[in-house]
């Protein structure tokens, strides 16, 4: 198996994203529901993956409005 180089996209599944964010499965589809959290992308007909990349960007955008004192930092 070839390491994958540095700039290649990576897929995380949904529980990487529950791990990584700490949200449960229904907060995680409500928040995308509500455009507050990254679409994920098709596939197969039942399998979806998220962009590392976006969902590491939602977690720093949330670390700063949370540090920040926005309001709306949580539910």
């Amino acid at each position: 198996m070839h390491p994958k180089p540095s700039n290649e996209p990576t897929l995380l599944r949904r529980p990487q994203v529950q791990q990584r964010t700490g949200l449960s499965r229904t907060t995680l589809y409500e928040y995308i529901k509500d455009g507050e959290f990254p679409a994920p992308v098709r596939l197969g007909a039942r399998a979806v993956g998220w962009l590392e990349s976006e969902v590491s960007d939602w977690i720093h955008a949330r670390v700063k409005l949370t540090r920040q004192g926005g309001a709306n930092a949580a539910r």
